[in-house]
């Protein structure tokens, strides 16, 4: 037995945003009715803690004091969510009756929700906690199996993996130690297995505009009939996208930690993320809210792709609160006690019917809308996102000599082996500027006026199409990028007008009645 401890301190973690907040968790002993009081301005969840921590300590078989048990979370001014505070809990209310060392649990971090029987469960968020510890100069941390994994993708801190109370008591007592846990270096399975672009039949120019879209970052708009294959295309442009690096991957996994949707067995998100929301979804699911604010799709689908089939069915306050994310992004919920940001540079792909009945324009079928209708249809859609796009194609219906042909098209290999290029070519002249730029979607007004210089004929192009196409300042500047990034596929070191061509046919060509 230990000397009893006049307070007993363990250190846990709560997460605001997408960053962690070391927590003590003080716990002591007092006079009264037996019963514990959990204050530090708990959530019902902790709250419930009381109840979990009293009958998995009976279960472990270790004591449980008669007294009245009083819980500090400190920092008060945080709020504290969620069953991640059950482990230290329970840590601190053993400790205090003399049974552990204080010593063994100084320089830890201790997180975990309990079952009944004393099983150390999953919490949400460990990413993100683990790397906060190593930040404030803690050594160890201790939490369930299943998020020893996640929290080993942090460096520098030795994690161990604890599978029910009991065992975390008999390693800090000294009897059955748990060992750190160590990597198995197997590869998990793809999330986001993409379609190759060689199981797309026809549709050759849509992948061309899809391939500079993925060189340069680029948004795009589908625009075609039923059946066309838009939802097929936008599945393959995944596979053609660069590969992420190590610190774009602990951002993504760090995002789907935070929102609780990394899946078991997957610690690190290696792919480029794909979501793809019902037209359905609320604005807060899509942009991210809530009472305590949590990620939405846009953050979720941060460093690779959001795909937004049916485009018109989305509500429009709903499409409306994207335009300030596609711009800066990133993503900013305000509440009266505070406000929160969460990453969101996505590629928004989108796709839609031309008309309700989905055949205006159509080569075979013939469409049966009104032309008001049709105008009504498009203009659900309004301008300044329109603008937000830089590429706008239209997906025709595929011959059947080419889908029932044995002939397969070019691979995602092949295409991804272009547009990596074409990316190492950005990623070579935006190291030279001191900027965060990756790829010239990115560019600001000051990149585009030193990356994308015209000739003289290419100033003629522009002048003419600027005058005919009633361009705003902000299509100027996305066709100039659009035009670069077809330069670099073409590994042109200046923009021809023969690239500058290519990017104005990508304007929108909606609403011609």
């Amino acid at each position: 037995m230990y000397n009893t401890p006049m307070l007993a301190r363990i250190y846990s973690c709560a997460v605001v945003g997408l960053e962690g907040v070391i927590v003590e968790v003080e716990t002591d002993i007092t006079q009264g009715w037996p019963g514990m009081d959990i204050v530090g301005l708990p959530d019902a969840a902790v709250k419930e803690s009381a109840a979990r921590v009293q009958t998995a300590i009976r279960n472990a078989g270790l004591p449980y004091p008669r007294e009245r048990v009083v819980v500090n979370l400190a920092p008060a001014s945080v709020r504290k969510e969620g069953p991640a505070y059950d482990l230290p809990i329970a840590l601190g209310i053993v400790m205090m009756q003399g049974n552990l060392n204080p010593d063994g649990i100084k320089d830890a971090l201790v997180i975990g929700e309990l079952s009944l029987d004393g099983i150390v469960r999953h919490a949400r968020g460990v990413l993100p906690m683990a790397a906060t510890a190593r930040e404030k100069g803690f050594k160890r941390i201790f939490v369930s199996e299943q998020d020893a994994p996640e929290a080993a993708l942090i460096p520098g801190l030795e994690v161990f993996p604890v599978n029910t109370l009991s065992a975390l008591y008999g390693h800090l007592a000294g009897f059955r130690r748990i060992e750190p846990y160590r990597p198995s270096g197997e590869e998990p399975p793809p999330l986001f297995p993409p379609t190759d672009f060689a199981e797309v039949k026809g549709q050759e120019h849509v992948k061309r505009a899809l391939e500079v879209a993925a060189a340069g970052g680029h948004n795009v708009l589908m625009v075609g009939s039923p059946g066309a294959g838009k939802t097929l295309l936008a599945r393959a442009l995944p596979g053609i996208l660069p590969g992420m690096s190590i610190d774009e991957s602990l951002e993504v996994t760090k995002i789907y930690s935070v929102a609780d949707q990394l899946p078991a067995g997957t610690p690190l998100i290696r792919q480029r993320p794909f979501r793809s929301p019902h037209h359905t979804i609320s604005h807060a699911g899509l942009v991210g809210g809530g009472n305590i604010p949590k990620p939405g799709e846009i953050s979720l689908a941060h460093r690779g792709v959001l795909f937004l089939d049916e485009f018109p069915e989305f509500g429009s306050r709903v499409l409306e609160v994207m335009r300030q994310p596609m711009e800066d992004k990133v993503v900013t919920i305000s509440r009266a006690k505070g406000s929160l940001t969460f990453s969101a540079n996505f590629q928004l792909i989108a796709a839609m019917n031309p008309c309700p009945c989905g055949y205006y324009g159509d080569s075979q079928k013939p469409c049966t809308c009104a032309p008001v209708v049709v105008t009504k249809y498009q203009k659900r859609i309004s301008g300044p996102m329109l603008d937000r796009i830089d590429i706008h194609i239209e997906v025709p219906r595929v011959d059947y000599e080419k889908l029932s042909g044995d002939r397969l098209g070019e691979s995602s290999e092949a295409v991804c082996a272009r547009v990596q290029a074409a990316r190492d070519i950005q990623q070579k002249r935006f190291s030279n500027s001191n900027s965060e730029i990756i790829c010239n979607a990115d560019m600001r007004v000051g990149e585009i006026r030193q990356f994308c210089a015209l000739q003289d004929e290419g100033q003629s192009l522009m002048r003419a199409a600027m005058s005919q196409m009633n361009l705003s300042a902000r299509a100027y500047h996305r066709i100039l990028k659009l035009a670069r990034t077809i330069a670099d596929l073409a590994g042109s070191e200046e923009i021809q007008s023969t690239h500058l061509a290519e990017a104005l046919q990508y304007r929108p060509k909606l609403m011609q009645i």
